[in-house]
């Protein structure tokens, strides 16, 4: 893979006293200020229903903060048209709870989606896409369709569709949740691979402990609306919540 030279110290993601609201007494997240460094590998936790979802989402764009700055890659976010949104947006890779893959696409072709959607010929990346998805464990399930993966099969897809146009950032919403631990293990070197050798900025929202013990990183815990970072969970106390 390609080192990627990058030339600017500015914050990847940066959140100036955020805060999100359904309501007047419906507060989700409540100043909220954090920075990633590029080529940094966070890990986002916290008890369940404390706004990781909703945390990541203003991290891609798809919501706007009701209160505070969003800015990506040094760009304030917050008062950009949608349509200036787009450059930003593909320039982050995004791992989903819910999988989203197209139904009427196999493994292979939902896998190399962002590569047909930048216009490039399938005969330049059709390599590469076999390659990833033989990494993740599916080689042999390149022709299978969505209704016959199992859900850790679909994860491996939708991993694989993310990270497959070596973003700038990789955002990723419980990606071990579907998956056994070997199969979490195999996932997490690939995020780590693509953190070091490309200098991606990596999120990872997880409730899974052992990981964030394994990577010894740097972890944010979101809890009452409000992020604080943390030390690396190389040894959390027995009991600890996410």
């Amino acid at each position: 893979m390609r080192e990627r030279d990058l030339t600017s110290d500015e914050p990847v993601i940066r959140l100036d006293r955020v805060g999100l609201s359904y309501g007047p007494e419906n507060d989700v997240l409540a100043d909220v200020s954090l920075q990633l460094r590029p080529g940094s590998m966070t890990f986002l936790t916290g008890p369940s229903g404390a706004g990781k979802s909703t945390l990541l989402k203003l991290a891609y764009l798809a919501l706007r903060p009701t209160a505070g700055r969003v800015s990506m890659f040094g760009v304030d976010t917050t008062r950009l048209a949608r349509k200036d949104l787009a450059p930003l947006r593909r320039r982050i890779g995004v791992v989903f709870q819910e999988f989203r893959l197209l139904d009427h696409l196999t493994a292979y072709e939902n896998a190399a989606l962002p590569l047909r959607v930048l216009g490039q010929h399938e005969k330049a990346y059709r390599d590469d896409v076999i390659e990833l998805l033989k990494w993740v464990g599916l080689g042999d399930r390149l022709d299978a369709r969505p209704a016959t993966l199992s859900g850790g099969e679909k994860q491996r897809v939708a991993i694989a569709r993310a990270v497959v146009v070596k973003p700038d950032l990789i955002i990723a919403d419980e990606p071990t949740g579907n998956v056994d631990e070997e199969m979490g293990d195999r996932l997490y070197r690939l995020f780590r691979e693509l953190n070091k050798r490309l200098n991606t900025t990596v999120l990872i929202a997880t409730h899974d402990l052992a990981l964030v013990r394994k990577a010894k990183t740097d972890v944010l815990r979101l809890a009452d609306g409000m992020v604080v970072r943390v030390p690396a969970l190389a040894d959390p106390a027995p009991g600890a919540p996410a």
